[in-house]
């Protein structure tokens, strides 16, 4: 029986990252990189396709979980009959391998602790053998290889390829287990830990503290924003500055549905909003490098521009199904890969060349080629705006002319326009100008509905999408258009328990729109993007009884995944999302500036109920 996704946290070192969940065992561990093949991924299958939990033998219950303050350091406690322990686990800051690190220390009494590892290669699949080198014990597979060892003397078991160590810690002592990857041809194994593990946690500690005091926000809700802010630094890959849309893959938007994606990747749809948080929080250094990797990915035929890179800027990312893992409670296929990068969508030019603008007027040093690679995409958009496109869901459905996107045809045309008037290059501003007011007209004209007194999704339908609710932010039109004041009110048309959908489903059979059969929860971005949206025209009081509701869904320890089923009360989708707390971030920022206000002019919102 899988956990549920809000029992998990998040560990990382910046390069991957393991889930753990309140029952202390680590189901999903891709080494050594985010993207890599999963040696432990029970979280989409059974305990056979490996684990490793970390629990008092004679049961007990976790009592409590915590974060420590700004860090991505876990403490867990277990109270037993026999006593209390605590459980703390982290990844150490990378320097050559990866490594994952649990420590046990005794509060009161003698509890004894059962360490049981089942590693699984190849995304759970492989088998490996294991065998005792003495002072460690291994487990090889192709590739792989993962080290386990103790810095205390342990009672080893081995059967049917799991590992269990047995310890008994009484109060005021401690003891840690270290499983290390290493590639399996490396003639010698990892060397331990070259200090004292108390040593290397509190570098940790030290480390991620240092980084989150230099968040810039200092409003009501900065507990909330730290944590996000610590989350999307844990989905972040240091080597390139890429950072992924989630750690995990297969995750459902339905439980027992099909609608189960790999997000271990990086999707250009991110980029603008993920700049733009960092920027604002402070963190400068991570925009730049977000900044380098987009050009560096990008580089090449503009008409070859993809929606999803690889954390190193890979192009080839093919999707495969898993049949031999059951899937998160059933929900099939398990897909490792992402079909989306052979996509046609429109809005990741406007993407692109919005982040470009934003990081110019930051002050971010851009490579000289720069405005060669924004005249390349400009080009290519002037002969191709007018086509349809699969938009920014990356629907399976048939192209259609997505309001969302010709929005983001016309940020690309702003944007490269302030470009050029920034940088003094003018030479082709006109016809961008002219392509941006044809846009505008068009959009204005085709994607709006009378009746709906709203935007849509696309060209000719009456369907709401949540999109819409970026036009303002994107400069597109001001807050205090009646067009975007209407807008805002129509979206309690997607309104799910209080909060949002991305769009509407039918709930049966095959969606017109996406493609795929069935529905799916409220997308806790859109939700957030409707509390932004809320407080930008004019209804802060309403704005934060949205952010508020969503902070309220967020698990124990702060992490938020794709979505949520007010249904059943359980958070779905890939966890954590950087997309929700990115969102989460910005609308902090935006409820903050807004505090105080009293209701605008623009008439009461409608609250989300339906």
């Amino acid at each position: 029986m899988n956990a549920r996704i809000e029992d998990y946290a998040l560990l990382g070192d910046l390069e991957t990252a393991a889930m753990v969940g309140r029952d202390g065992s680590v189901d999903w561990l891709c080494l050594p990189r985010f993207d890599s093949p999963a040696c432990l991924a029970a979280l989409l299958g059974t305990e056979d396709n490996g684990f490793w939990r970390l629990a008092p033998v004679t049961g007990g219950r976790c009592t409590r979980r915590a974060y420590r303050p700004g860090t991505l350091v876990l403490d867990s406690w277990w109270q037993t009959s026999a006593g209390e322990v605590r459980v703390t686990d982290f990844m150490p800051p990378r320097t050559q391998l990866p490594s994952l690190v649990r420590v046990v220390e005794g509060i009161s009494g003698a509890v004894t602790v059962r360490s049981e590892l089942r590693p699984r290669f190849h995304q759970g699949r492989v088998v490996p053998w294991v065998r005792d080198t003495g002072a460690r014990t291994v487990a090889v597979a192709g590739p792989d290889a993962v080290w386990l060892g103790a810095d205390g003397p342990v009672r080893v078991a081995r059967g049917t390829n799991t590992v269990d160590w047995e310890v008994t810690v009484p109060a005021g002592h401690r003891l840690s287990f270290t499983l290390v990857w290493a590639p399996s041809h490396l003639p010698d194994p990892p060397a331990p830990l070259a200090v004292p593990v108390e040593t290397v946690l509190k570098e940790a500690v030290d480390d991620w503290r240092g980084w989150a005091a230099q968040c810039r926000y200092e409003g009501p809700w900065r507990d909330a924003v730290v944590r996000s802010l610590i989350t999307l630094k844990a989905l972040t890959y240091a080597p390139t500055g890429g950072v992924v849309a989630a750690p995990t893959t297969s995750l459902p938007g339905r439980i027992g549905g099909e609608r189960n994606w790999d997000h271990r990747f990086c999707w250009l749809r991110d980029s603008t909003l993920t700049l733009s948080c960092l920027l604002r929080s402070g963190y400068r250094a991570e925009a730049a490098a977000w900044l380098d990797w987009l050009v560096r990915a990008v580089a090449g035929d503009p008409a070859d521009l993809q929606t999803v890179y690889g954390v190193r800027g890979q192009r080839l990312l093919p999707e495969t199904e898993a049949s031999w893992l059951a899937g998160y409670e059933g929900s099939r296929p398990v897909r490792f890969g992402s079909s989306a990068t052979g996509q046609f969508q429109l809005d990741v030019y406007g993407e692109v060349l919005d982040t470009l603008w934003l990081s110019l007027r930051a002050g971010i040093p851009m490579p000289g080629h720069v405005w060669e690679l924004v005249e390349a995409l400009m080009s290519f958009l002037r002969r191709h705006w007018r086509e349809p496109d699969q938009g920014l869901w990356q629907v399976r459905g048939p192209r259609r002319q997505f309001v969302h996107s010709k929005v983001m045809v016309w940020v690309a045309a702003d944007r490269a326009v302030r470009m050029g008037e920034l940088l003094g290059r003018n030479g082709s501003s006109a016809g961008w100008r002219t392509m941006r007011d044809e846009v505008h007209r068009q959009v204005c004209r085709e994607g709006w509905d009378g009746a709906r007194h709203s935007f849509v999704q696309s060209y000719g339908s009456s369907t709401l999408d949540a999109s819409a609710l970026l036009i303002p932010r994107l400069g597109f039109l001001p807050d205090g258009d009646e067009r975007v004041r209407g807008t805002v009110r129509a979206m309690r048309g997607l309104g799910y328990g209080g909060f949002l959908r991305r769009y509407a489903t039918n709930g049966s059979g095959v969606h017109d729109v996406d493609g795929m059969p069935g529905s799916e929860g409220a997308f806790l971005a859109c939700s957030l993007w409707y509390a932004h949206a809320l407080a930008s025209t004019g209804h802060p009081r309403q704005a934060r009884a949205v952010f508020e509701r969503v902070l309220a869904v967020r698990n124990d320890v702060g992490l938020l995944s794709e979505q949520w089923d007010p249904d059943t009360g359980r958070q779905l989708g890939n966890t954590p999302q950087a997309f929700s707390h990115v969102a989460l971030v910005e609308t902090a920022f935006a409820l903050s500036r807004s505090a105080g206000a009293g209701a605008g002019a623009g008439g009461p919102a409608v609250p989300l109920t339906a």
